[in-house]
């Protein structure tokens, strides 16, 4: 059986199979922050031992109360956590003391993230204003190495000197982390209708190249639009994954260099990433580049992935998307020429590798299967030199953006495919 036909054939079981049914009370939950769950890399699980984490993330929705969710996904054993708290986050690591509050979980301080699993705090009454900074701290009173990560942060955040001070005003710093650990979600609750956006993607939706600690990527560009066109009902969830592929897991190839971290294949992670998030009426599908650019670059060539074989992935989505009652927007595969991955520096395009992505791109262009189109390609192609990126939008490898690049990204979004409620 072709991929294809395999992957469509598959479309009505995932729906049967994982389809959710929500109650009336969750429906008033939306996901105003998120991050992919990713395995830590085999030399680069974080350390920690009777030492608080305090994680900074950026709300793009308000509400009166919030939830957090964690995540163990990849651990293997249960992972203790002594307290944990969320307060506004004045600068740094500082926080308001004022907006502090204590989470439990099922009515308890102190808990356990079992192994392979998700952990749902309590919900707490906060004022959360939509663009606002939280701070999400998180006591570990044990010896523990964090097997659940999400590795492009594009965020400072800090590991305290030893002790709980998970309620402290003023952090004190033994060290900066630019990841996320354990922290997969941030929820906020109101009665009005509202619902969740979700940028799936790949390093372009994780914004990397974007600058740091400013909340540039083209999600939190599309965040700020919403907001300013008086969109309060939207929130926008990140969900990129660096060097996540449509149709295949991390690269075996690359285990040395970074164990599984680029992730479970987009057509294998939808539910977790996409489907479940609270509130989640809409989706950003940008998958397809790395499938792609990496055979025969940094992985044995093997069988390269064909532009049917990305289509297939595409339609399978659009699929899955509409059997949950979520609409999907598909996106153009921007321009590759003398893409480099800088660090050992490999060239990454070929002419037969751009003849797939413009095939690719067509395809989409043409399309009846999604609900809109976004054309990246278009937008971000240097008019004189089409195969490749735009100058003044290129960090400077060929294949990630700068700020500029991703502003660009979240302007090609047309802010009324998302229908008022």
């Amino acid at each position: 059986m072709s991929l294809l036909s395999f992957l469509l054939a598959s479309t009505t079981i995932h729906a049967t199979l994982q389809g959710q049914t929500r109650s009336a009370d969750s429906a008033a939950w939306v996901g105003a922050w998120a991050a992919a769950p990713q395995p830590a890399p085999p030399a680069g699980a974080l350390r920690l031992a009777n030492q608080t984490l305090r994680l900074i993330v950026r709300s793009s929705g308000s509400g009166k109360s919030v939830r957090i969710r964690l995540s163990n996904l990849y651990g293997d054993r249960a992972l203790a956590i002594g307290s944990a708290h969320i307060a506004r986050r004045v600068t740094n690591a500082a926080i308001d003391s004022a907006s502090d509050r204590s989470l439990t979980f099922g009515g308890k301080v102190a808990t356990a993230i079992p192994a392979g699993g998700l952990l749902v705090s309590d919900a707490i009454s906060l004022d959360v204003a939509a663009g606002s900074d939280l701070a999400v701290s998180l006591f570990l009173p044990d010896s523990t190495a964090i097997g659940t990560i999400h590795s492009l942060a594009r965020q400072t955040s800090y590991v305290s000197q030893a002790g709980d001070h998970a309620g402290d005003a003023t952090l004190p710093i033994a060290r900066m982390i630019r990841s996320w650990p354990l922290l997969c979600g941030l929820d906020v609750y109101g009665a009005e209708p509202r619902a969740a956006i979700v940028a799936f993607g790949h390093s372009q939706t994780d914004g990397d190249g974007s600058s740091l600690d400013s909340n540039r990527r083209y999600p939190d560009v599309l965040a700020v639009r919403l907001q300013q066109a008086g969109r309060a009902d939207l929130t926008v969830l990140n969900l990129g994954i660096i060097g996540n592929r449509l149709l295949n897991d991390s690269p075996a190839a690359m285990r040395e260099q970074v164990g599984a971290l680029l992730g479970e294949a987009g057509v294998s992670r939808f539910e977790r990433d996409v489907l479940s998030q609270p509130g989640v009426k809409y989706v950003i599908l940008a998958l397809g580049v790395n499938d792609i650019l990496l055979p025969g670059a940094v992985i044995p060539p093997g069988v390269p992935e064909t532009a049917d074989d990305v289509i297939a992935g595409y339609l399978f989505l659009a699929r899955r998307a509409h059997a949950h009652g979520v609409r999907i927007i598909a996106t153009t595969i921007p321009p590759f020429e003398a893409a480099v991955f800088l660090s050992p520096p490999v060239q990454l395009a070929s002419a037969e590798k751009e003849a797939t992505r413009l095939r690719v791109n067509d395809w989409i262009r043409r399309s009846t299967d999604f609900d809109a189109i976004a054309d990246f390609d278009a937008v971000l192609r240097d008019p004189g030199r089409p195969a490749r990126l735009m100058p003044a939008f290129d960090a400077g490898d060929h294949l990630h953006l700068n700020d500029a690049g991703y502003a660009a990204m979240a302007n090609a979004i047309a802010l009324t495919f998302f229908s008022r409620p």
